[in-house]
């Protein structure tokens, strides 16, 4: 088949106006288990990982992982640590962990000014565990309590930890924030004697809402069940447990995104509000939902990392120059 020159030239023009993802750099390597045997409320058989890449139909690397049996966290270490550490909670539904735009494309930027990145590979509750609703926060406190625990070897400060989250990963970094302190589990070791309260959050486009009308019903599902038990909406929205000891946090969400309407930020703004707590939210016109790093390139919401960089910067965050 040939194409004429006006087609040749509209094909260029729609390439020209996509914005170009580059090809990844390689995954790290160093990988830590959070649980020293199976996780809390596993069954006689757990969950089988599987990995599946939608490079075909994104026309990027872009996978998924479902069936978490072995929870663990990616560590991306920086040429030069600064003491700074940030925990990724990747989004999914809480069906799927998205791997690379919602964790590992991030990891990779923060490791480039000095922070030591953790991206977590938090169980999903809807795969056959007891206590699912908690099983994401297990997995998320434990993951703060290792990274206390084994700073020194990382070169992270451990009073200099921040848990962001994407989507339904926001819901963990949220809950962590809100439930830091919630017995959710039985300890195990030394490392569950730390604190599990992150320094800061960030939570970018939230599921934060449980209940209608703001709420991602497919997220509310997989974590509380259909439907849910009486008051479970209220236990697991994370905006109606914000007191004075929740972090500073920054808040990113797009005014056209389809899965997590903005109130979902903006009612977790207010609570931050009404209990004093510092933070900081930006609301863009465009940006739709899941955007990451690279699917944010050529629309305003590309801007976020800058912004989330600065912000944690006046907040003493980065410590040596990043």
């Amino acid at each position: 088949m040939s194409l004429d020159r006006r087609a040749l030239f509209g094909l260029a023009a729609a390439a020209a106006a996509t914005p170009a993802i580059a090809a990844p750099p390689p995954d790290p390597t160093e990988i830590v288990a959070l649980w020293p045997g199976k996780p809390p409320g596993a069954q006689r058989i757990v969950p089988r990982e599987q990995i599946v890449d939608r490079r075909a139909t994104s026309g990027f690397q872009d996978r998924f992982v479902t069936g978490i049996g072995a929870p663990l966290m990616t560590v991306f270490r920086p040429a030069k640590p600064n003491g700074a550490a940030v925990l990724i909670a990747h989004g999914g539904g809480y069906i799927r962990v998205v791997i690379d735009k919602e964790g590992f494309e991030v990891g990779h930027r923060l490791a480039a000014v000095g922070v030591t990145a953790f991206v977590l590979r938090y169980r999903l509750p809807a795969e056959g565990w007891d206590r699912q609703a908690d099983v994401p926060l297990q997995d998320a406190q434990r993951a703060i309590r290792l990274i206390r625990a084994r700073a020194g070897d990382w070169g992270v400060d451990p009073k200099r930890i921040c848990a962001m989250g994407f989507s339904a990963g926001g819901h963990v970094a949220a809950s962590l924030a809100t439930r830091y302190g919630a017995t959710v589990y039985d300890a195990i070791d030394a490392a569950d004697r730390l604190e599990a309260r992150p320094d800061l959050s960030a939570l970018m486009y939230p599921v934060i809402d449980m209940a209608r009308p703001f709420a991602h019903l497919g997220s509310r599902e997989a974590l509380l069940g259909k439907p849910p038990e009486p008051g479970a909406e209220a236990a697991y929205s994370p905006h109606r447990h914000v007191d004075g000891r929740t972090p500073p946090t920054f808040l990113v969400h797009a005014w056209d995104d389809g899965s997590a309407p903005t109130e979902n930020s903006l009612n977790y703004l207010a609570a931050l509000r009404a209990a004093k707590v510092p933070a900081e939210a930006h609301l863009f016109e465009e940006g739709g939902h899941g955007f990451g790093i690279g699917l944010a390139r050529g629309k305003p919401a590309a801007v976020w990392p800058d912004l989330f960089l600065a912000w944690a910067a006046r907040r003493g965050f980065m410590g040596r120059s990043a």
